[in-house]
């Protein structure tokens, strides 16, 4: 590939042992870690059970891409899509993505949810031509263990009058 031409091949597969480093140098790199979440432990945690797993995408045997996915028992959920910062914009998210869904497909999911961070905008217009819409709806979280570094301060919840 010299840099130009968009993504023709893209293996994809569940994360192996000896990959798991780099899985983890693929997020850093690309931003989506964060202190209170500690990746080596949510690659473990994905790969424990049957609903999840981190899928990977190698291209001319390279790791270059990776997304953890799992589901509920009623719908599905993509965290941590990275694609190589030097290599984005040249269609292995969008192979990737189509991976994931023949993934949810494969243990009848009917639907995706994903979350965007605040500072991730940019990203939406990826999201936006594979068929993903806005959806009204706010996010809740509770820490059901002490906190590992310090998120930013959440919005208010909207209340009504």
């Amino acid at each position: 590939m010299n840099g130009t031409e968009p993504a023709t091949e893209l293996t994809v597969h569940p994360v192996r042992d000896h990959e798991v480093a780099v899985v983890v140098a693929l997020w850093e790199v690309c931003g989506l870690t964060r202190p209170w979440n500690d990746p080596m432990r949510d690659i473990a945690f994905a790969r424990s059970g049957p609903n999840s797993d981190v899928l990977v995408g190698l291209a001319g045997g390279r790791l270059v891409a990776s997304a953890m996915v799992g589901h509920d028992g009623h719908r599905g959920a993509v965290y941590y899509l990275s694609v190589l910062p030097e290599l984005q914009g040249r269609g292995f998210g969008r192979v990737l993505m189509t991976a994931i869904e023949a993934w949810m497909r494969e243990r009848g999911v009917w639907k995706i949810n994903l979350l965007v961070r605040e500072g991730n905008e940019a990203v939406l217009d990826f999201y936006d031509a594979l068929g993903f819409e806005v959806e009204g709806s706010v996010q809740l979280g509770k820490w059901l263990e002490p906190k590992r570094g310090a998120p930013p301060p959440p919005p208010k919840l909207p209340r009504r009058g």
